[in-house]
């Protein structure tokens, strides 16, 4: 995504407790922020920022526009807090397989829209996420870091995010020759995150996406996935709440997440990782086919500091494929790269710092207790997450 939310990066900024200065992304012209707070999310500057362009389409090029089939009034979910972030369930209705190219986002109530994530749901899954959507009273259900359905992230090889979206942004395109395969009778989630500072208000948002024909001539692409587990202690000071205890905390995500909350101890496994308190963590993983990297993004929540992802560190061929060092939780979206070839038993690792005094300044958390955090789909739980758009050697 070329233009993100200047709010997005005033809060980034804010956060440093520092003067910065930088480039306004709208206008071009030089700034200088002074802050030691984070500011607080106004409306009216989300509803202010000018709508995202469209890129012209290519030959063979169409696209599609998929709109919440009703209305949803945002709430905070627990009845505390100031965001809701809701997944909606989307039918292109596609008869034939297509290759997905780029997306957009029309945003219905651009007062409350603070950001979408677009998932893809294959046919397999589709009678699963039908019965979540039918099972949850109002328009989608509630949900966070995913869609909340079975094995979010279990395919780390091949994972269903699709993009990203914040107020100002421009439609995206896939680089030439490229596209996301998207299997006939499949769905769509898309997740908005509701920011209710200001109050909360009707939306019927949709997303655009530009397709072409399955039988087109396009290397297919994925998004290669690398979590690691999270281990965030609570400060000194701060850790006399019941949930300060790690192993109080693990039963907490697991009462909340059933048998999806056993992802941190097999996030150990896969890592080869041992548990041990700490604000970084990171994990290498071994490639276990040829593949061309073309972009890259990392995930984490609301108390997430720093994230970069390397390919073959520590050897001659290291290379830096992401560095953020202020994370934004509203910049997510795929960065394109110079396309990097990884052979087979090459290695990549992602590495994150999280820092809880985040939770200080954030009114997400106001009136919550500190807690051992470890990886979860809370808001007050967190992930540390890069993903890397591939295409493999093989052209599947």
């Amino acid at each position: 995504m070329r233009r993100w939310a200047a709010l997005g990066l005033v809060l980034a900024l804010a956060l440093t407790g520092c003067v910065r200065e930088g480039q306004d992304r709208r206008t071009g012209s030089p700034t200088q922020l002074l802050q030691t707070t984070p500011p607080e999310v106004e409306a009216s500057q989300l509803a202010a920022l000018p709508p995202g362009k469209l890129l012209p389409l290519r030959p063979g090029e169409k696209r599609m526009t998929l709109t919440m089939p009703e209305e949803y009034t945002p709430s905070a979910p627990t009845g505390v807090g100031t965001d809701d972030y809701r997944c909606f369930l989307l039918d292109p209705h596609l008869k034939k397989d297509v290759f997905l190219t780029g997306s957009n986002v029309l945003p219905g109530n651009p007062s409350v829209v603070h950001h979408v994530i677009l998932f893809r749901v294959p046919p397999d899954q589709v009678a699963e996420a039908d019965a979540k959507d039918a099972s949850t009273p109002g328009e989608g259900w509630t949900c966070f870091g995913g869609t909340g359905l079975a094995g979010d992230f279990s395919n780390i090889d091949d994972a269903s995010w699709l993009g990203a979206w914040a107020p100002g942004g421009d439609e995206t395109k896939i680089r030439d020759g490229y596209g996301v395969q998207l299997a006939a009778g499949s769905r769509i989630v898309m997740q908005v995150h509701y920011n209710l500072l200001r109050g909360a208000s009707p939306d019927v948002s949709s997303t655009q996406l530009r397709w072409m024909k399955g039988s087109r001539d396009l290397t297919p692409l994925h998004t290669f996935l690398l979590p690691a587990p999270v281990e965030l202690p609570c400060r000194p000071g701060h850790d006399d709440g019941p949930l300060c205890d790690r192993d109080a905390a693990v039963a907490d995500v697991l009462s909340r997440f059933g048998s999806a909350g056993n992802t941190n101890s097999l996030l150990h496994l896969l890592c080869g990782t041992d548990v041990k308190p700490s604000n970084t963590t990171s994990c290498t993983r071994n490639v276990l086919r040829g593949m061309t990297v073309i972009g890259v993004a990392g995930h984490m929540h609301l108390l997430g500091r720093k994230i970069t992802i390397e390919a073959n560190p520590g050897t001659d061929r290291a290379r830096t494929l992401l560095d953020i060092p202020v994370w934004d939780f509203d910049n997510q979206g795929t960065k394109p790269i110079e396309p990097l070839h990884l052979d087979a038993f090459d290695k990549v690792r992602v590495s994150c710092v999280h820092q809880q005094w985040l939770r200080d300044r954030l009114p997400a958390f106001e009136g919550q207790h500190e807690r051992y955090v470890v990886w979860g789909e809370g808001s007050t739980d967190e992930m540390c997450l890069g993903m890397l758009q591939v295409a493999f050697d093989d052209g599947t």
